[in-house]
């Protein structure tokens, strides 16, 4: 059987952030993917870090491809691993994007509820990361920014479908060697990605009657 799409998405530069480690890793992270998890078609994208672009592409990728998981990645200076966010706000910060410009609104959605929920399984994926020793935190704060925006509007359409989204904040520097004990590299951050990817299809296995990897293949968890 095969199991069901999977978007990974990365944003595009924004002001003074003109490389987007968001965006290098959800390249690599989608490649990476397609190896360990063949049976499960998987879609990515770099969404532009823009207030109305971003909302309109991520709708069209739902649209078209209606995945079962949508995980979504974006930067923040104070994130020291993968913080996975818990919950998003119906509010937008007066902050330029990367086309100088402003939110039409101090809202997200007018008639949208303050909060929703990242639809995730949050705890089972900590406890994933910290056995295989990937540094990673909840977080209930996704700002206000476009990070929280993509995660409202993400959450939504996964409330309508009954599937998971969710999103993951990174550092905004990931580099390829490890400088210094507890720095989360790209390494780090691809496999702690995978282990998630990995979380969710088990959470989602006795809908689909598909098996994670780590449960058709043992020597996978762990890792």
């Amino acid at each position: 059987m095969r199991q069901g799409k999977i978007l990974i998405t990365g944003f595009g530069p924004f002001p003074n952030v003109p490389v987007n480690a968001s965006a290098t890793l959800s390249r690599r992270l989608a490649t990476a993917a397609r190896r360990r998890f063949p049976t499960a078609a998987i879609v990515s994208s770099v969404l532009p870090t823009d207030w109305t672009a971003a909302p309109v592409r991520l709708a069209a990728l739902h649209a078209r491809h209606a995945p079962m998981l949508a995980l979504h990645f974006g930067v923040t200076p104070r994130a020291k691993g993968l913080e996975l966010e818990r919950l998003a706000v119906n509010r937008c910060a007066r902050q330029a994007d990367a086309a100088g410009a402003l939110p039409s609104a101090d809202h997200v959605v007018g008639d949208g509820p303050d909060t929703l929920c990242a639809t995730l399984p949050i705890a089972a994926i900590l406890h994933r990361l910290a056995g295989i020793g990937i540094p990673a935190a909840p977080s209930d704060d996704a700002g206000a920014y476009l990070c929280n925006a993509l995660l409202y509007h993400s959450a939504r359409h996964a409330a309508d479908a009954g599937t998971m989204a969710g999103f993951v904040h990174i550092p905004p520097l990931l580099p390829t060697k490890r400088a210094e004990p507890g720095v989360l590299t790209l390494a780090d951050a691809i496999a702690g990605g995978l282990e998630i990817i990995d979380v969710c299809l088990a959470a989602a296995a006795p809908m689909t009657g598909q098996p994670s990897a780590a449960a058709a293949d043992p020597s996978r968890r762990d890792r």
